[in-house]
């Protein structure tokens, strides 16, 4: 009788420490630094093209010099939620002990865009923030 039932929990220690992982991403936006690179040419790129790419801006202001600024300011947001379950089999034979943990990490980007008097792109900088 012993050697069935420690036969019985060898096959179910495998289920009984089982570990769950579920992943959740907000995202804002396509405005990530491959996409700003790839979409802006200076010189080129127009306001009605920024506004389709990337939608509307945070903020619209003017320089010293009389340009137009726009400032574009996204974030994201990776949520992942860890589950240690001690398994069916093994509550049956001891307390409930299921651990939940969790974490976040954030992402900001900031870009900011000055448009000439021809409503041309003529400079932008921008940065990406991880926290």
């Amino acid at each position: 009788m012993k050697i069935f039932l420690s036969l019985i929990l060898l096959l179910f220690s495998n289920y009984a420490f089982s570990y769950t992982s579920e992943i959740l991403v907000v995202k804002n936006s396509d405005l990530t630094q491959g996409n700003i690179q790839m979409k802006l040419k200076i010189g080129e790129t127009l306001k009605s093209d920024v506004l389709e790419d990337f939608g509307a801006p945070n903020i619209t202001t003017r320089d010293g010099s009389g340009f137009e600024v726009w400032t574009y300011q996204r974030s994201s947001q990776l949520f992942e939620q860890k589950k240690d379950d001690q398994g069916f089999w093994l509550l049956l034979f001891s307390n409930n002990n299921t651990k939940n943990k969790s974490s976040s990490s954030s992402k900001m980007t900031t870009i900011i865009m000055k448009f000439d008097e021809n409503d041309k792109l003529y400079d932008y900088r921008s940065r990406t923030s991880n926290f």
